[in-house]
């Protein structure tokens, strides 16, 4: 499709969907009560060509006895287990397959075999006890057509049949065909057929809906005396269906859809029956009724429309080419609904598959297209006005503003001196403006939402990490300590972080504020400071991580604070998550750590959240965890919970008018609905979906299941069992192990990302049980298990008659042999045993002490500069976008130590200098000498904000240090310059941005940390 046409049919499609919003559907949360519905748009996992597909066009889905996905494309038909894709096309000389590639339509038979319905090679039967192709005749015994378009169940163990040129039967126990007489009103063309729970057979048309009503012999059309659902039914008929109440689902090539209720009158869809304007309706190819009622319908060109009969408005499932999870396409061929409740859609570009039941959580996620969608990535702050209204502060100056009462979202954006930065903080003053932390402060009118540029000159090159309302004053955290800002008298107020004061704030860096009981508690890179009754007092409470106490805090970089559910204080940190309850008068505070051993899948923790039924809901580095209030019970959210935005780094978190919890990510919006129960489903099995048994391939319907044996026999013991769990969930999270009892000492893991088999060769002979292992991640976790039972036959040499003869026969040669051989060889072994010690002993010697000098410097122990690089050049390349930081530090008038207090001297002071940056170094940091007296420190997964705050830390820290030589206390300082990696830089234009920033650092008076530009 050339560009041009591509965007006329995108316009055409935004047209008709903006006619049926704007008159035709009514607003989504209208009837599922549900107010984030606008704005939850359907997560698609979607399989194409790359994963294995022989087509992107997908045309027709089925799922087979044994839970196996089969797919049609215009090339080719596919078995799918989630993992693995095996593709059957065309025959082509000694091995048959497929009369035609263009599959297009499917029906999985009771005994786990499959027909197939092509577009130029008639019906196919897959037998899966060899694997083999059947095609059935064309012509007067046979077929009315090699163009078969739809197959349907007769419920009495035939098939209906509708072709180009009639309608058939198949009896599937005899294989005999019969033609069936539709009448002369019907065109010989049928595009569906349906058998009902009734025995009313209900025939898709190209002249229209025709029905023979159970015991009769002749084709009728139904009567409808709705205007609407008439045109429906006198258009061609592509799609049937009868819904689990009994409705009958219609719908046609141009006019849209139309339904029969249970009581026999039918009804147009609203928005989506007739010709409004004389406009055509996309095809209907497909309907689906969901796991709640609502109906699915497949278009071809409109993307999927979803209604519930009885509301007055569809709503539109369709493809934004700016979200990944949408759709793949809007030209939907064929549903699906699978037996764990997935949601399946064949579309023009590959397959999709969509989880009903995964609604804990939804992300919400940025497009240009779509007005209910965010306009930014990254969402750095959130907060809940008084009006009920959800505030997002985004990246590059946007702020997004979700009205849950009227199912809209705002788009705001800072103009002026705070273009494109990011939103950090927001908060709502005592006259109802709402203010935004940027670098420096705006204000937004609350009704007209204007926005007021840089509204406090004092703060405006102030980067504000937070915000907090004290009646008439607002609290302002930043890099600089705290402000505190009267919005009636501007009176300017500030707090901060004083070297030799330990009751001044405990750092500059103010992350979070929040109000606990009557006292303020600031969150800082170093720890809490606690200001009781007055919010800026002269001197703070202040609560660090000591290393000696396991009821301090977790660590000093404080996320977000928050009050449990019984009174008890959470904070957390990049250490794990403190929980603390009030200590009695006169006691310090005393903090309970959750972390990885906890069962936490990180110990950064951004924020915390407390849900209405006292559990606590934290955003960490990898994920979102739930941790029970009472038992401290933590249970990590995944992917089969709805959880797809797996990075957190901002303190970023709210609680909804509604009771969800909303946390900023690095991908967008994440939204929990805490009371979100899924709907009881059977578990899905764990199923042998492969296996090559004695290097030969076994038929899919010969297949091992649970406590089935398998038998080797004495030549080839080789076994490979690919198996998966048939749930089509989180394939990435599922964590698959095997074990053979009897042989193996324990599980095999599979590594993630491998696919889940199981292999082994050269097996002794025995017997053997094989058990397959599967278990899922998230808010309910479980395991499921396999078990085979496995014997290999023995070989003749492994009888028992051989194995005496073998065993008399070695008794005798062995008595021999010791007599005559023993101190012989016990002499050489002692002493070639010597000569291997020793030469061993000297290599890896030579080998330690040559890494050493290759790699560390002598002085410090750090990397030298060449492994430094070498290593620096690797983050870089693996950060592939991600955030990394390097900073350049210089001491401060170096060879005026040198020439003061020796070259010695200078030595211990950059061995002190050294011991305090690996101090403040995490695991995975890179430490090493430049040269002379200056350092160079790479920080992985780190952002600059963290950066500079660490660089800074490690400035304060030396500059309170005295390096002790001789009796002599020798001050030292350090000028530090920080840059982080810009995308397609080098190491080498990196390390110079570092450079200049420190050579600024020395500028403006050393002792100081400078940002590159």
């Amino acid at each position: 499709m050339t560009g041009a046409r591509f965007c006329r049919r995108r316009f055409r499609l935004r047209l008709a969907g903006l006619f049926l919003l704007l008159f035709l559907c009514a607003p989504a949360s209208a009837g599922s009560g549900d107010p984030w519905a606008p704005f939850d748009a359907p997560w698609f996992d979607q399989v194409g060509i790359s994963d294995g597909l022989p087509h992107s066009i997908t045309t027709a889905i089925a799922q087979d006895r044994d839970g196996l996905i089969w797919i049609g494309t215009m090339g080719g038909l596919v078995r799918y287990d989630g993992y693995r894709m095996q593709v059957f096309g065309a025959g082509s000389g000694k091995v048959p397959g497929l009369p035609d590639a263009y599959v297009r339509s499917l029906l999985a038979l009771p005994d786990g075999g499959l027909l197939i319905g092509t577009n130029a090679g008639g019906l196919v039967r897959f037998e899966p006890a060899d694997n083999s192709f059947h095609v059935y005749p064309v012509g007067a015994d046979g077929l009315s057509d090699r163009k078969v378009f739809a197959l349907g169940d007769d419920h009495a163990g035939g098939v209906w049949i509708a072709t180009e040129e009639g309608l058939d039967h198949l009896d599937l126990r005899t294989g005999r065909i019969r033609r069936v007489d539709t009448g002369a009103d019907a065109a010989p063309r049928n595009f569906s057929v349906m058998q009902d729970r009734h025995g009313n057979l209900w025939l898709g048309n190209n002249g229209g809906l025709f029905v023979r009503r159970a015991g009769t012999d002749a084709f009728v059309r139904p009567a409808a005396p709705d205007k609407l659902a008439a045109t429906v039914l006198d258009n061609q008929i592509w799609a049937i269906m009868q819904d689990r109440e009994g409705r009958l689902w219609a719908g046609s090539g141009q006019a849209g859809a139309a339904y029969r209720d249970t009581d026999g009158r039918w009804h147009g869809v609203p928005g989506f029956s007739g010709y409004p304007d004389s406009a055509r309706h996309s095809t209907v190819r497909d309907f689906l009724q969901t796991g709640t009622g609502e109906v699915w319908i497949a278009t071809d060109g409109g993307g999927v429309l979803e209604y519930a009969p009885g509301e007055p408005g569809v709503q539109r499932i369709s493809h934004d080419p700016a979200v990944p999870s949408s759709l793949p396409g809007d030209s939907v061929r064929a549903l699906l609904r699978d037996r764990s409740g997935n949601i399946w859609a064949a579309t023009d570009l590959g397959i999709a598959h969509n989880n009903p039941q995964a609604r804990t959580a939804f992300s919400l996620l940025p497009s240009p297209l779509e007005q209910n969608a965010l306009s930014d990535t990254n969402v750095h702050s959130i907060f809940v006005d008084s009006r009920g209204r959800i505030w997002l502060g985004l990246g590059a100056g946007h702020i997004d503003v979700i009205d849950l009462k009227a199912g809209r979202m705002r788009h705001l954006h800072l103009d002026g001196s705070q273009t494109q930065r990011d939103v950090r903080s927001l908060a709502e003053a005592a006259d109802g403006s709402i203010w935004v932390g940027t670098q420096g402060l705006a204000r937004v009118d609350p009704d007209t939402l204007a926005i007021e540029d840089s509204v406090l000159p004092a703060l405006h090159d102030k980067p504000v990490l937070s915000l907090q309302p004290d009646g008439p004053r607002l609290l302002i955290g930043t890099y600089d300590g705290i402000y505190r800002y009267d919005i009636h008298t501007r009176v300017l107020e500030h707090a901060g972080h004083l070297p030799n004061d330990p009751a001044s704030l405990a750092s500059d860096t103010v992350r979070h504020i929040a109000k606990v009981g009557n006292d303020w508690w600031y969150g800082t890179g170093r720890g809490l400071s606690i200001a009781s009754g007055d919010s800026l007092p002269h001197r703070f409470t202040n609560l660090r991580h000591r290393a000696n106490e396991a009821t301090s805090l977790p660590q000093d970089l404080i996320g977000s604070i928050s009050s449990g559910p019984h009174g008890q204080v959470w904070v957390s940190t990049f250490g794990g998550l403190g929980v603390a309850d009030p200590p009695a008068d006169g006691e310090a505070w005393k903090f309970q750590t959750i972390c990885l051993a906890q069962g936490l899948s990180s110990d950064k923790v951004n924020a915390v959240l407390a849900d209405d039924r006292g559990r606590l809901w934290a955003s960490l580095s990898n994920g979102v965890a739930r941790i029970d209030g009472d038992t401290r019970e933590v249970a990590n959210l995944g992917t089969r919970d709805g959880l797809h935005i797996a990075s957190y780094v901002n303190v970023a978190a709210a609680r909804a008018p509604g009771g969800e919890l909303l946390f900023g990510g690095l991908g967008g919006l994440t939204v929990i609905r805490t009371h979100w129960q899924p709907l009881p489903s059977a578990t899905a099995p764990l199923a042998v979906t492969n296996a090559v048994v004695n290097g030969v391939a076994m038929p899919f319907g010969k297949l091992p299941a649970g406590n089935a044996k398998i038998r080797l026999d004495r030549g080839n013991r080789n076994l490979r069992l690919d198996f998966a769990l048939l749930d089509y969930q989180a394939p990435m999270e599922t964590a698959y192990s095997y074990r053979m009892d009897g042989l193996d000492e324990d599980w095999t893991a599979i590594p993630k990302g491998n696919l889940p088999s199981a292999i082994y060769t050269s097996l002794p002979q025995g017997n053997y049980r094989l058990r397959l292992r599967a278990t899922t991640r998230g808010l309910q976790p479980h395991t499921v298990e396999t078990d085979l039972a496995l014997t290999v036959k023995p070989r003749w040499y492994e009888t028992t008659l051989s194995r005496v003869i073998a065993a008399l026969l070695l008794v005798a040669l062995m008595a021999l042999l010791v007599h005559l051989r023993t101190l012989y060889l016990r002499r050489q072994a002692a002493q070639l045993q010597r000569q291997i010690d020793a030469h061993t002993r000297e290599l890896l010697a030579a080998n330690q002490r040559l890494d050493e000098l290759a790699s560390t410097d002598g002085l410090t122990g750090v990397y030298n500069r060449r492994r430094f690089l070498e290593l620096a050049q690797r983050e870089r390349e693996q950060a592939q976008g991600g955030s990394v930081c390097i900073a350049l530090f210089d001491l401060d008038r170096f060879k005026l130590i040198n020439d003061t207090h020796g070259h010695l001297a200078g030595d211990a002071v950059i061995r002190g200098a050294i011991e305090v940056i690996k101090q403040h170094c995490r695991q995975g940091d890179l430490v090493g000498r430049y040269g002379g007296e200056e350092f160079v420190l790479c920080l992985p997964d780190t952002g600059l904000p963290l950066a500079q705050d660490i660089a800074e830390r490690i400035c304060m820290v030396l500059a309170a240090t005295r390096v002790s030589h001789d009796g002599r206390a020798i001050p030292v300082t350090v000028s530090i310059g920080v840059a982080a990696l810009r995308a397609g830089e080098s190491i080498e234009q990196w390390l110079s941005r570092a450079d200049k920033a420190l050579y600024e650092a020395k500028r403006a008076g050393r002792n100081r940390c400078a940002i590159a530009s």
